[in-house]
Formats: structure tokens, sequence, C-alpha cells
């Protein structure tokens, strides 16, 4: 997929609206609002240097949180300014607003290599509406349309989509271009054996992605709450751990394609278990982990990954050449079921034959828990949007920027 970058845009003293995906956790300290985790910021930096190199007058636009249409002072992005104040030493302007008459002065007064930080997109309801008034408005303070922001590809609002009609010359941010390269050109033709991790919550929400990689994988490791409806499918018992009963028969025909073409599949072999768990406080009860084959008793669930599964899988990503994981191996937001997760996160960073890509938040957050984020040859940005990329769908905000000329 080769589409018009912002590279080939002429940006030399033009307004260029710039969509970043900003939505980054934030915390309270000492009456600040700071931000907890910059990693979505610190990854825009190169296209924003490159705007600033070419004398580009700069407007950024991000959505945070789930405001609702509604201005909620606590999903602010003025956190966001000062924090990018600090990474490219230089002031960041910032409006109260995104469109409207005090958005366009701001706009319009800039100077080339200055940028503007607009507020949260989310504030108005055209923006998730994708409404052409909305978008239209974000259009009249730009020349320019860059779309930087991977990670909101996939939705089709106002400032990733609606906005592209109304500005003729657009292009996507050299972010972008490393998501689509990573995530398309890697993965599409992958140095062998290729393994791909997948863990998380649902089958329902990847299934789409096991079939599709299923085509390309020769290993395909899975763990967390997905692993216990395919271990359900192979006539296992899994005790009280979270099973989507109605996609068992999608997991068997998973597993019947996996041996039709020669991948290995791997599921836990051994489960940290536990009776009870209670998200609110973050603990569950005392936990146990099982013998591998040992099935899990009735009344327990799995909540992690044992120590035989963690050195399976580490077995085979010390022989895969390319290695693509998204969903952490257990719970990973108790400490107690994270550590199949972690340990997964210190293979990988072992792993210095392989090309690495990880994307989604948990798996993330595993790499910069254990230190070794630097380590990965890629880290991405999205986690809908890539899940829904591997899958082959359209995403909105790419299919809106023209593809270059071949």
């Amino acid at each position: 997929m080769s589409k018009v970058s912002v590279r080939d845009l002429p940006v030399e003293g033009r307004r260029v609206l710039v969509r970043v995906d900003y939505n980054v956790p934030l915390l309270e300290r000492d009456g600040e609002i700071l931000v907890a985790d910059d990693t979505r910021i610190r990854q825009t930096i190169p296209t924003l240097e490159y705007l600033i190199s070419r004398g580009a007058k700069i407007i950024l636009a991000s959505h945070l949180g789930r405001p609702k249409g509604k201005r909620k002072p606590s999903e602010s992005l003025r956190p966001i300014a000062a924090r990018l104040a600090q990474l490219l030493g230089k002031e960041i302007q910032f409006v109260e607003d995104c469109v409207g008459p005090q958005a366009e002065r701001a706009a319009h007064s800039l100077a080339p290599g200055q940028i503007l930080l607009l507020e949260n997109t989310r504030f108005h309801p055209g923006e998730e509406a994708n409404d052409p008034e909305f978008s239209r408005a974000l259009a009249r303070l730009a020349d320019v349309y860059v779309n930087d922001a991977f990670a909101a590809a996939h939705r089709a609002h106002a400032s990733t989509e609606g906005v592209a009609h109304w500005i003729a010359e657009r292009g996507i941010g050299l972010l972008m271009e490393k998501e689509l390269r990573f995530l398309g050109e890697e993965l599409s033709n992958p140095a062998r054996p290729f393994l791909v991790l997948l863990g998380g919550a649902k089958v329902s929400d990847k299934i789409g992605v096991v079939k599709r990689l299923l085509e390309k994988a020769d290993v395909l490791a899975v763990g967390g709450a997905m692993a216990y409806t395919f271990l359900v499918a192979q006539g296992q018992e899994v005790g009280s751990s979270r099973v989507e009963l109605d996609q068992v028969e999608i997991a068997s025909d998973c597993l019947r394609k996996a041996r039709e073409r020669s991948v290995e599949f791997l599921l836990p072999q051994d489960h940290y278990i536990v009776e009870t768990v209670d998200f609110s406080k973050r603990e569950t009860s005392p936990g146990r982990y099982t013998l591998p084959g040992e099935p899990i008793p009735q009344g327990w669930k799995g909540v992690d990954i044992g120590p035989a599964t963690v050195e399976a899988f580490r077995k085979v990503i010390g022989v895969a050449r390319t290695v693509f994981w998204n969903g952490p191996m257990g719970i990973f937001e108790i400490s107690s079921c994270a550590k199949g997760t972690l340990a997964i996160a210190q293979a990988l960073a072992q792993a210095n034959h392989a090309v690495t890509i990880v994307g989604g938040g948990d798996s993330v957050a595993a790499l910069q828990e254990a230190g070794v984020a630097d380590r990965i040859t890629f880290v991405s940005t999205g986690g809908g949007a890539s899940l829904e990329f591997l899958e082959g769908k359209q995403l909105p905000g790419l299919v809106c920027i023209p593809d270059r000329p071949s």
C-alpha cells in the first residue's frame, strides 16, 4: 500500500493540519495534570521535525478519551501541549477549541515552523458523527492535511476521514508510513519461521486476524483468556475460566485449518489459577500453578500462562525470524497475573535475530514495564486499527488518502 506521503506534499510556508493520536493517559500530581505515558507523543516527533525543517505552519488535531461531544476539563489536551513543548524544546501554542473563529485566528496567525495544538476534537458531537459541516470547519484551518494517527485510522470520524474530502493536498505522516511498512510489507512477506503470538480476552475480537494470519504464519501461539475457548474446542477441561461458547465451533475450525496448512498451533499447557478475581481492587484470591496437562478444576479459572507454557513460547520465539505479538497472556492489570506477559516481553527483547513487531495496549505496556521497549524492532501505536488492517479491512483514515502514482 503506497500512499501519498508528507514528503510528497508542498508544505513550505503552508498551514498543515496534522491528525495525530494524543489519546494518552493522564495523571494528577500535586494538583497538576501530567502525561503518564508519552509514547504516542514521541512517535509523532519525526513528522513534526520534518515539517518544522520545511517551514510549515503546523496545526495538530487529536481526540482524548470519550467526552461524547461535551466539553470536559479532565479531557483537555492542554497537558499534552506542555509535554510536547518539553520534548521538542520549543513553544507549542494551544487554543481552547478546534473549530470556529478562535481556532481560525490562531491557525492563520502562525509563522513558518510554529506549532498550534487544537483542543480535543471529541468535545464536538460532529467529530464522531463525521458531520460534513464540522469537517469543513476543520478544513478551513489549513491548506494541507496529513494523517499521522494510525491508531485512529479505523474510525470514520471528521478529523480522520471527513476533513480529507475538503482539502485537496493530503497525505500520510512518517509514523503512518512506518506502521504500514511493518504491519503491511514485513508481515506480508515475513522472514521465516514467522511466529504470531496472540493474547487478550476474546476470540471474537481477534478471530479475523487468526484466520488471516493462519494463511501466513508458521507458528501460532495463543494465550490469555481467548486460549480457553480454543482449549474447550480441543475437549479440555478449563473449570470456570472465561469461554465464549458461541465461538467454540469457530475455534475448532481454526484448529482444523492449522492442521491442514501444517501451522503449529500452540496453546497453554499449564496455568496460574485462582477462585475469584476482583477487578475493582486489582487482586485475586490466592492462586496456584497447575501441572502441565492438568485439567483446571471447577470453581477455578485460568488467569495467566504457567512456567511450562512460558518456556514453550520462549523456544519458538528463539528460532523465529519474524514475530508479531498482540495481547497479554493473562490479566495483565493485576500484578500477580502478569508474570507470563512480562516473560514474553523479555523473551522478545532477547530475540536479536528476529524482526519483532508488537501492537496492542497491554502488550506495549508490558514492554515498558519490563524496560525493553527500545529493544523491539517496531512498536505499533494501533490496537484495533492494527487488527483491522491485518484482517485486510479498509481503514477509512487510509482510504481517504490518495495512492502515490506508480
